[in-house]
Parts: C-alpha cells; sequence; structure tokens
C-alpha cells in the first residue's frame, strides 16, 4: 500500500543517542504498518548519529532486493575538505551501485556554504535526488542551517534546477505556514534536558508560509513526509492540509523516518482516515502512497 521514502535500519546496533532499527527490526514494521518497500538512508555526518558506510546500507538492500531501495551519503568534507573536490567519482561510484539518490544530508554547515554546494553540483550532474535535515542554528545541533524565510533552500533552487530536492524535516515544514516565532522552526538538541528542547508550531493554518511558495514557483522542489514534524505540518489544520496535498499530490512522497522500533507512524492513519472521508481522492492517495516513487524510482 504504501512505499516510504525515508527510513534508517544499523547492520549492527549502535550505543547512543538512538537505537535504530535493524534490517529486519524494520521489515517487521513494515508489514505491521503495510509499507511494500523503503528508502534506506545513511548517515555519514557525526553530528548527533553514530556514521554507518554506505556499504552497510548497500549490503541490507543487496540481502532484501524487494523490500529496500539504497541511497548513498556523502560527507561534503569528503576528498580534501575543498569546494572543488571531485564528489562526482564518489557518487558516480555508488549510482553504478544501485543507489537512487543522496542523503541523508545531515551536517551542520549553512545551505550555502560552498562545501554544501559543491556537492549539490555534483548531485545534479550525476542525477541524483537530495534529501537533507535542517537546523536553525550552526553549532550545537545537525542539519544544514537556513534562514526564517528559507532564503538559502530558495537560491539553490534556482542555482540547480535540474536537482531535485526534497524538503524534510522542521525547519522546512514548519514554514507550511507563517510563522509565530523564528524560535519554533526546530527543535534544539540538549542532552541534559532529556534529548531536546522546542515547540512545533500548531493550530489551523491562518496565513500561507514559504513552503507552499517554493513549491509553485520551483519544479525541482518536493516534499519528504517523513517523522513527526511533517506529519504535524499536515495535520495540524485538517482543513488546510488535504488541499495541500490535492494541489501538490505529483511531488508528495509517504515517509516514516522510522529510527527506533517502537516509533509512531501516525500519517499512516491520518492518510487512510482522509481517503475514507473523502478528504482526499483515490488518485491524491494512491500517487502520494506509493506511485510518485514508483516513477521517480522506475520500480515499474
Amino acid at each position: 500500500m504504501f512505499i516510504d521514502i525515508h527510513a534508517h535500519a544499523y547492520r549492527r546496533p549502535v550505543p547512543y543517542p538512538v537505537q535504530f532499527c535493524t534490517a529486519e527490526e524494520l521489515l517487521k514494521r513494515y508489514d505491521e504498518l503495510g509499507i511494500e518497500k523503503g528508502v534506506l538512508l545513511p548517515i555519514v555526518s557525526p553530528e548527533i548519529y553514530m556514521p554507518q558506510a554506505n556499504e552497510d546500507i548497500l549490503d541490507m538492500a543487496e540481502q532484501y532486493p524487494d523490500r529496500f531501495i539504497p541511497y548513498c551519503n556523502i560527507d561534503p568534507r569528503a576528498l580534501t575538505y575543498a569546494a572543488d573536490a571531485p564528489l562526482d567519482k564518489l557518487l558516480n561510484y555508488y549510482k553504478e551501485r544501485g543507489c537512487k539518490g543522496l542523503g541523508e544530508v545531515m551536517i551542520n554547515l549553512p545551505l550555502m556554504d560552498p562545501l554544501v554546494q559543491n556537492l549539490f553540483k555534483h548531485a545534479e550532474k550525476v542525477g541524483l535526488p537530495v534529501v537533507f535535515d535542517g537546523s536553525d542554528q550552526v553549532g550545537g545541533d545537525f542539519g544544514l542551517y537556513d534562514d526564517p524565510g528559507l532564503p538559502q533552500l530558495e537560491h539553490t533552487l534556482q542555482r540547480f534546477p535540474e536537482l531535485k530536492i526534497f524538503g524534510h524535516g522542521p525547519v522546512f515544514w514548519a514554514e507550511i505556514a507563517r510563522l509565530e516565532t523564528p524560535g519554533e522552526r526546530a527543535f534544539v538538541f540538549d542532552f541534559k534536558e532529556g534529548g531536546q528542547v522546542g515547540r512545533l508550531p500548531d493550530g489551523p493554518i491562518k496565513e500561507e508560509g514559504v513552503v507552499p511558495k517554493l513549491f509553485r514557483r520551483y519544479p525541482n522542489l518536493y516534499g519528504d513526509l517523513a517523522d513527526a514534524t511533517a506529519h504535524n505540518a499536515i495535520a495540524r489544520d485538517p482543513v488546510y492540509g488535504p488541499k495541500f496535498m490535492e494541489e501538490f499530490q505529483d511531488r508528495l512522497y509517504f515517509g516514516t523516518d522510522i529510527c527506533f522500533v517502537d516509533m509512531p507512524v501516525p500519517l499512516v492513519d491520518t492518510m487512510l482516515e482522509w481517503r475514507e472521508t473523502k478528504k482526499i481522492s483515490e488518485t491524491v492517495f494512491q500517487k502520494i502512497a506509493r506511485e510518485n516513487a514508483i516513477k521517480l524510482f522506475g520500480l515499474e
């Protein structure tokens, strides 16, 4: 029923701070949730999680070829820590081995940092879509920094018009509506306070934010609906959310961002309910649930 655009699995358990699923544990969740297959995103930068090898992802995808779609991930500091590093050599290598995209890019640099822009330039050249997480600060966090209003994302969309860029995470999805305060864009990790502090915007969407405007302006922007922040953006206003899905039905992708075994995935129930109550059509449901992913990856 669903194809997951965004998930994680580790070959062996890691100690801290998240106990990621093994491949087998993730597949058990998939069977429970009605998910046919999913994209495995390697984590290679050390800002918050223990890094893993692209080869671990390839091994899991080779072991379960009908269930997993591998992505590769490259830290933009690789190969000389320079803005002219030939990262296309690495990206081509992994594309030839079956990787269908790049990400999840989680290094804590500004999105317009020359190192990051070099990585995106080569992803466009090689023909790999990119998914990244975001941050509202540099230092003490993970994810690419952008300012309120996402100007760095907009300039990146302008610079690389042939690059499919997937918006993901709180910094992106908080701006489905106009922000009340800049601080509601993201959580801040603080292990002294139990892991993180912060809040998500909530309540009806009184005024559109930059996200729907960027979708209308840039056809190379796509929406990764994985994790609770994306679900919050879609479900916080049960009138606007279905309209958003209807308008951008060809560029939204179901996802889970499953990081641990019992992680909730409320998007499943929301999409099923909205289909049942006719808030979204069967066509919209099928596109977002699986057909857009089938088209993106050439699965049929």
